[in-house]
């Protein structure tokens, strides 16, 4: 049986996504886009993470993250935060703490062109940054994954999802009507410019530490 223990603070990391991460992802998913989740089925998303153009993300808690673990090549930023105290259970299984994902992100890279599928949050971890790590985190990976930009589809009620991507250098480069078949809403893409040029990166580079300055441990 799972036990349950409330944190004052939360503290997390950010890997590559795992088969044993499917379960909760699978929940941020239903919970973040109920009316269109991505791959409901533990099989899809099985498939679907094992597919050499897809590359997902999780941001997990874990009270000693297992260094152990960690992937050798060393692509993809080692998170820790210390974040606001928050109502947030995190889950134990035999009195031992097991990483709880919190956040995911996918993309995919095809030829020179890096599709973000989506960035999800938790709802009770949301507004305190991770949202916005993960999206410092795939545009990181789309850069060492060689590509030359970075597109998305977003509501086109969702403006401040809308205001974060345009933060980092996203534009609107067009509109899809009636794609969303919930309600018949638009979608809105966008796309960087070249992520390689030296304004895109400096600038990048510029958010990045005011990300960290603004969310990192106190």
């Amino acid at each position: 049986m799972l036990e349950f223990y409330l944190m004052d603070t939360l503290s997390y990391h950010i890997r590559p996504m795992r088969d044993d991460d499917i379960p909760q992802v699978s929940e941020i998913d239903r919970e973040a886009f109920p009316a269109e989740s991505l791959f409901r089925p533990y099989t899809s998303y099985k498939q679907e993470i094992h597919n050499s153009v897809a590359h997902y993300l999780v941001a997990c808690t874990t009270d000693k993250p297992d260094q152990g673990n960690w992937p050798k090549d060393g692509w993809f930023k080692r998170i820790s935060r210390c974040l606001p105290a928050m109502p947030f259970r995190m889950p134990t299984h035999g009195g031992h703490s097991r990483e709880y994902v919190i956040g995911f992100a996918g993309l995919w890279v095809m030829l020179s062109e890096a599709h973000i599928i989506a960035i999800a949050v938790r709802h009770n971890c949301r507004r305190i940054g991770i949202g916005e790590e993960l999206l410092i985190s795939v545009i990181g990976l789309a850069t060492r994954l060689n590509a030359n930009l970075v597109t998305l589809e977003v509501r086109a009620s969702n403006r401040t999802a809308q205001e974060l991507y345009g933060k980092y250098g996203f534009y609107v480069s067009g509109r899809r009507s009636a794609y969303y078949s919930d309600n018949g809403e638009d979608a809105v893409l966008m796309s960087t410019e070249d992520i390689w040029s030296p304004l895109f990166q400096t600038r990048f580079e510029e958010l990045k530490e005011a990300h960290n300055q603004r969310w990192k441990a106190r």
